[in-house]
């Protein structure tokens, strides 16, 4: 598959991923990239997030890739089983899930729906791709295998990346440029 031939939604997480993240500078260049918007960016609810997920894919012309980052990556796999029925039944091809949090780190956050933390333990009903980095503050790899297997996805090792976002020096990313296009020929 192409970009071109697919509706590339970028699902960030908390704070909805400033304009020196990697994914906004995709949303920038790319044209069949658009952002899954959510109505608060610092005080998440699972289901406001998970329905805003599902109302995109719904609305999209073309099939669809998920490209979440950090809670993204939670909200994307919690919109899943939705995602499998009615109108979006069969739109998702593929999900690209960059540095899952951890339920064990995320229970630390008073701003945050409880309702995260409970991950849905089925795998996943469209090819997945997991990008953990092995000193992300906000996950230990270990757990992000873990998820990485629940979820059926394949587990990329992005060695000592951080978090993978603009903070750990990620604006670009031309390495996850070239593992998203690798993805997309997959599929």
């Amino acid at each position: 598959m192409r970009a071109s031939e697919a509706d590339i939604l970028v699902i960030p997480g908390l704070g909805g991923s400033g304009p020196d993240h990697w994914q906004s500078r995709w949303e920038a260049k790319i044209p069949a990239v658009r952002r899954v918007v959510q109505a608060d960016w610092e005080k998440p609810e699972l289901d406001t997030w998970r329905d805003r997920i599902v109302e995109e894919v719904e609305r999209a012309a073309r099939p669809v890739i998920l490209v979440a980052h950090s809670l993204g990556v939670l909200a994307a796999v919690h919109a899943a089983p939705f995602l499998a029925k009615g109108v979006s039944s069969g739109k998702v091809k593929g999900a690209f899930l960059v540095a899952p949090p951890s339920a064990k780190v995320l229970a630390g956050l008073d701003a945050l729906d409880p309702a995260f933390l409970t991950v849905p333990g089925k795998p996943l009903p469209f090819p997945s791709l997991v990008i953990a980095s092995r000193d992300d503050h906000f996950s230990s790899f270990a757990d992000s295998e873990d998820l990485a297997r629940a979820l059926g996805a394949e587990l990329v090792d992005a060695g000592f990346s951080g978090h993978i976002n603009s903070e750990s020096g990620h604006g670009p990313w031309p390495e996850g440029v070239m593992r998203f296009a690798s993805f997309l020929k997959a599929l």
